[in-house]
């Protein structure tokens, strides 16, 4: 499948979620019609040990507006959603989770945002999650908020839309998609939050533990604040490359 560079690549990463992946491209068929972009689903298979990779298969062989990458092995999930944005080729690019807890409609939302900000985020309200998960969220990102100062109330939304370019741009490590945000603001790039509708999961099963949704975080969040504090920057005044500006333009 060829990717179109004119539109936005929406990358969805998958490990172990066959029952659900019919339902995927149904419920992308009102936003794909709605949207002012020509809309790319890019599914990645995270190395499932399950039928998801056939089932992928069967959705890009009946869909030309889908394609897939699959991993030898899992990887996680940054790396699937990095290996998505490093494949796609438009200037905007897309993330949402396959258990479709959140509603591929909202990317109109975040759509409209997108003339002024690099980093749309969503904010899920009403979260259908369980009392263990919605607590450690919570005191995650607020403790995550209070070490990086990112202005944002759910860093870890699985509904986002980027400037590729800024994506790219990120310093990739496992467990980057929590800090989207404070990578972009890093950067100097705008970032906003916008509410976002939340579901139960329907089909297949939380990846949910205390290590990559409490401990871990609490780690990265701790790495990513140092960096933070020994970022350093600088502005060229003058150069003698005549090509300089058309290199870093985007």
């Amino acid at each position: 499948m060829k990717i179109k560079s004119k539109g936005i690549t929406i990358v969805i990463p998958i490990y172990n979620e066959e029952e659900g992946i019919a339902r995927l491209l149904p419920a992308f068929e009102d936003y794909i019609n709605s949207s002012k972009f020509e809309v790319t689903i890019l599914l990645v298979n995270d190395g499932s040990t399950d039928n998801s990779l056939n089932e992928i298969k069967k959705a890009a062989a009946y869909n030309e507006h889908v394609g897939f990458i699959s991993f030898e092995k899992n990887a996680g999930l940054s790396a699937a959603i990095r290996a998505g944005f490093e494949k796609s080729a438009t200037k905007w690019v897309g993330y949402i989770d396959a258990d479709l807890q959140t509603d591929p409609m909202d990317f109109l939302r975040l759509e409209a945002m997108i003339p002024n900000y690099d980093l749309v985020t969503g904010r899920r309200t009403g979260r259908k999650d369980s009392a263990v998960k919605k607590m450690s969220s919570t005191f995650a990102n607020w403790f995550r908020d209070s070490m990086l100062h990112d202005g944002v109330h759910d860093s870890g939304c699985p509904l986002k839309i980027v400037r590729r370019s800024v994506a790219l741009d990120m310093p990739f490590f496992k467990g980057m998609h929590r800090f989207f945000p404070a990578l972009t603001l890093i950067q100097g790039k705008k970032v906003i939050e916008i509410p976002v509708k939340h579901f139960p999961r329907v089909t297949g099963k939380s990846k949910f533990n205390v290590w990559n949704r409490f401990l871990s975080p609490l780690q990265d969040t701790l790495a990513l604040r140092w960096m933070m504090k020994r970022q350093s920057t600088y502005t060229i005044s003058e150069n003698s490359i005549k090509s300089y500006k058309a290199a870093i333009h985007e």
